[in-house]
């Protein structure tokens, strides 16, 4: 059996600006610098047999820095990106909310073949063992629908840095 603590990135400067960051790089805020430093010693005396992040940098930074420790790789993957969220990409998000989704947007079963494809190459990555991962709050919330075999709408929001712990 595999445990995964699937992660969310810290707070970055455009979460505080309401920006829909989708798959742009992202930057940690001195918040989201704190969190990571934070995960960092929570995880600091646990065995964590692989770490994966999102090749964004939000992700990439959260990761390495919970990584460091332990003297170990991170292995960046796309499969952990957030949503990509087209022509909404950049934008305000208050200004969103009345807005038809562009025809751009990526679909919610493509989110869930990332998902699947991730849990798959973690299983067969690591079949026993402690996987660390950071990835980011929709694509996170498309892994644990996969996993728990429940609609989207059905799992809870995570936070920046919040951890969730799988038994695959």
């Amino acid at each position: 059996m595999t445990t995964l603590y699937l992660v969310r990135h810290g707070e970055t400067v455009e979460n505080v600006q309401k920006v829909m960051q989708g798959q742009t790089p992202g930057t940690l805020s001195e918040l989201g610098e704190q969190q990571a430093a934070c995960l960092c010693e929570q995880f600091r005396s646990e065995a964590i047999d692989m770490f994966f992040s999102s090749d964004l940098q939000r992700a990439v930074q959260t990761c390495a820095c919970i990584a460091a420790p332990h003297q170990a790789v991170v292995h960046q993957t796309p499969l952990l990106r957030e949503r990509d969220w087209g022509d909404f990409t950049g934008c305000y998000i208050p200004d969103l909310k009345d807005k038809p989704f562009p025809d751009n947007v990526e679909s919610i079963e493509a989110l869930k073949q990332r998902a699947a494809a991730f849990l798959e190459e973690v299983r067969r990555r690591c079949p026993s063992g402690t996987v660390l991962a950071v990835g980011h709050g929709i694509i996170n919330k498309a892994i644990q629908s996969v996993f728990y075999r429940l609609p989207m709408s059905e799992i809870a929001r995570m936070n920046n840095a919040e951890v969730r712990k799988l038994q695959l």
